[in-house]
């Protein structure tokens, strides 16, 4: 039952909250941020577990003035979805999102770059910002199934405020280094320290962390950090400037001839070598370079480094008899022992976070809920993602990865989805709650299909 399994896993919440009482507020909280209709606001959250006709002010001091950790929320999820990592390596993708707000007196959000702006115009947008971590099932081993992302980190990456005009030298001094210390790149190093110290504590010391990240963490901070068991591979700009290293009998460190991944690209010297990855739905084979042992002098300095050029993927577009073909790809990491399957199929597996990006905005409102607090601003969207993350690894002990007879029936245009969606996990779990309200009476929760469709009108 998808019900009992999600209560199970959010049971792991006890040592987030001080008291018992906090934890049943909280999980009350995350079933209707889960199972509410429309904007997921915190009005409609109480509405869609039917406490609207009580104080409703404890709610919002749980995210405000409550003590709890976020880490902590995300610590279960974690440990029960180990067994479903089959390898040496554990894959984490990394990435950024943002959430568009309004509200002017939130004090952490500040205008950015809007992801969704054309490439010929780059358009800004109010919000705020978060990194998020998500770990990579590799579910393909044991049936033909995508990968499946579960967030295990989603924190605010706010921007320094800089100085007005008139504030002095000392000021400004102090605003630049500051924003060496607080911005996207170290605060990502540091939770990947983080989630190294949450696997060790869910028993998996004896495994080596890989982070797969995009270009945006291709730089300086990331690869000259010092990594625990724990390896990097992200996508690199094609007219990087790498090197070899200098003849031993010499002086310097870094030969004097320079080369860019576009280099070992067309160089017909390199052999192209085969993979065999799971990307599609299907096992298909991939042509790839390896160069290892190659140094980038301005970025990770003396660490050296391992270069993996993929060829051009072909597609097929409808309407056309030509085959389209992407553009090829450049991953620098730091692993020089992995096999290049190792290391390309969680690059490959890595999308899987931009489904999770999707689902929280649409599906789940994720941003949406009006709270403006220094603390109520970061902890209640990432309190939603860690409500979402349980409710995935909850159909995946519950049901499996495929989308089998415990789903809702699809509709006609859509009956060759294979793997459950959000929504299909939402559908069923709201039916769940109103066929086994004793499951809930715990928690002070009398739902019913009455109660779930007022929430809409809250």
């Amino acid at each position: 039952m998808l019900l009992r399994a999600w209560l199970d896993i959010t049971a792991g919440w006890l040592p987030a909250f001080p008291q018992q009482r906090s934890l049943r507020r909280a999980v009350h909280l995350a079933l209707g941020t889960l199972c509410a209709f429309g904007r997921r606001t915190l009005s409609r959250a109480i509405c869609a577990v039917g406490l609207q006709h009580v104080d409703w002010s404890a709610e919002y001091r749980l995210f405000a003035r409550c003590h709890w950790h976020l880490e902590s929320l995300f610590q279960p999820i974690l440990q029960k979805a180990l067994p479903f990592c089959f390898d040496r390596y554990l894959a984490v993708a990394l990435d950024d999102t943002r959430l568009h707000k309004t509200g002017r007196k939130i004090r952490s959000a500040f205008y950015q770059r809007d992801p969704l702006s054309p490439k010929f115009r780059v358009n800004l947008m109010f919000g705020l910002r978060f990194l998020q971590m998500s770990l990579l099932l590799p579910l393909y081993r044991c049936q033909p199934q995508s990968a499946r992302a579960l967030p295990i980190r989603f924190v605010e990456v706010p921007a320094v405020k800089k100085p007005g005009k008139n504030a002095s030298p000392e000021e400004r001094l102090a605003w630049k280094q500051k924003t060496k210390e607080l911005n996207l790149s170290t605060r990502s190093v540091e939770n990947i320290h983080g989630v190294r110290g949450s696997l060790d504590a869910a028993g998996a010391a004896d495994r080596i962390l890989l982070i797969v990240g995009d270009n945006s963490f291709c730089n300086r901070t990331h690869f000259r950090a010092e990594y625990d068991r724990t390896e990097l591979i992200v996508r690199a700009r094609r007219n990087l400037k790498l090197c070899r290293r200098a003849p031993l009998e010499g002086r310097r460190f870094y030969d004097s001839t320079k080369f860019t991944p576009l280099d070992v690209f067309q160089d017909h010297c390199i052999p192209w070598r085969k993979a065999k990855i799971f990307h599609g739905g299907r096992w298909r084979m991939l042509r790839y370079k390896d160069v290892t042992n190659v140094y980038w002098q301005s970025g990770a300095g003396t660490k050296p480094l391992r270069l993996l050029v993929l060829a051009r993927i072909p597609y097929f577009v409808p309407g056309r008899k030509r085959k389209a073909y992407r553009d090829p790809a450049f991953l620098l990491t730091t692993d020089l022992r992995a096999t290049a399957r190792q290391l390309l199929q969680p690059y490959f597996d890595r999308w899987q976070i931009e489904v999770n990006h999707r689902e929280e905005k649409d599906t789940l409102g994720v941003g949406q809920a009006q709270v403006r607090s220094l603390q109520s601003v970061p902890r209640q969207p990432a309190f939603a993602v860690a409500a979402y993350s349980a409710l995935l690894l909850a159909g995946l002990i519950a049901f499996g990865p495929e989308r089998n007879h415990n789903y809702e029936p699809l509709p006609k245009w859509r009956r060759d989805a294979k793997r459950p969606s959000c929504l299909d996990l939402l559908t069923v779990l709201r039916k769940e709650m109103v066929e086994n309200p004793e499951l809930l009476k715990p928690f002070g929760i009398h739902p019913d299909w009455n109660s779930l469709g007022k929430a809409a009108a809250a």
